[in-house]
């Protein structure tokens, strides 16, 4: 026997991305049900070589289905993910919603796979925000083996992050830069992103970090370990899918560059490509379609007593959001409900 699925939010980019990931790793589907606002009702999506017409979320019964896959942001999950789990139906949330709710696992299977026995308490589990997810996979190996102290990340995170209209954004005030008469003015970010960077990403703090910055900060803390010191600085840049990280750690323990990179080349969901040469190492468009989180530039931190560098990459509709849930539905599937 198979699973009942839904994924809700399926004409948006994490959505069509959850539909094409259950059909490529084969996921034991019986029923799948491709859920949209009234809007959308009726659209046609993919699921594998099947096209699947979109239902109502408004009134749809989740009675009897295993799990829904939520790719609808925080507002409408607010209302509709209770529902969903009082009819018995795991909600796995790709919004901020429940992230930080201490009953809500917040899950990496790569790295904390244990925490889904505490699913039960809500029916919810949080996938986490995109920037965090591949941070976490390489590392949790690392922790594992000289226990990391501090973080220091610098992202370049692609407009994709920002849904359908930060691609559109990035391409019409791309080709309004050559075409004249088709100049585009910011809208989706607070700046132009063509040829420019964004050192914002979300709403500012008090402190003067963003919220996104905050987020990674609270997540890394929740999923691997609440000592670690983490700090942010989240940009976005005119790259369509791919985020990247330059990441700085500090460790109780001496680790070797060479160590560190034999431990991430034996870690699961991680792919290194660092050879020092021109070229030796993995860009956001390259690992764009990819399900690995792909490390490279691993170098010694020579500033510090224990410290280490890395360059991190991973399609974020895939890793950052569509993947991870995935993944977890596959981990409630083999744990808890042991169906397919």
């Amino acid at each position: 026997m198979g699973y009942r699925v839904v994924v809700a939010g399926a004409t948006g980019n994490v959505g069509r991305e959850m539909l094409n990931i259950l059909a490529e790793r084969q996921f034991p589907v019986d029923e799948i049900a491709a859920l949209a606002s009234r809007k959308s009702l009726g659209t046609e999506v993919s699921f594998g070589d099947k096209t699947l017409k979109t239902q109502d979320l408004d009134t749809f019964d989740f009675k009897g289905w295993d799990i829904a896959l939520f790719a609808i942001g925080s507002e409408a999950t607010k209302k509709y993910a209770p529902g969903a789990a009082k009819a018995g139906c795991l909600v796995i949330d790709n919004s901020s919603l429940y992230r930080y709710d201490h009953d809500v696992p917040l899950i990496v299977p790569e790295v904390n796979a244990d925490a889904i026995e505490g699913y039960a308490k809500r029916m919810i589990i949080a996938n986490p925000n995109c920037s965090t997810a591949q941070m976490v996979v390489a590392l949790k190996p690392l922790h594992d083996r000289a226990k990391i102290k501090r973080v220091v990340v610098s992202t370049y995170q692609s407009v994709s992050g920002a849904g359908k209209g930060g691609m559109d954004e990035l391409w019409d005030q791309t080709k309004g830069m050559y075409v004249p008469g088709q100049e585009k003015a910011p809208s989706t970010f607070q700046k132009q992103i063509a040829f420019n960077v964004i050192p914002q990403i979300d709403v500012f703090l008090e402190d003067g970090s963003t919220k996104e910055e905050w987020k990674m900060v609270a997540e890394t803390k929740k999923i691997i370990d609440k000592s670690i010191k983490v700090t942010a600085t989240c940009v976005r840049v005119p790259v369509f899918v791919g985020h990247s990280e330059a990441v700085n750690i500090e460790t109780e323990e001496f680790l070797d560059e060479d160590e560190a990179r034999d431990i991430l080349r034996e870690a699961p969901g991680i792919m290194v490509v660092d050879k020092r040469e021109p070229g030796g190492y993995t860009t956001p468009v390259e690992c764009v379609g990819d399900f690995a989180t792909f490390i490279s530039r691993i170098r010694q931190d020579s500033t510090i007593e224990n410290g280490l560098n890395f360059w991190c990459v991973s399609d974020n509709l895939r890793k950052g959001a569509a993947l991870n849930a995935v993944q977890i539905a596959e981990l409630y599937g083999s744990r808890v409900l042991k169906k397919g």
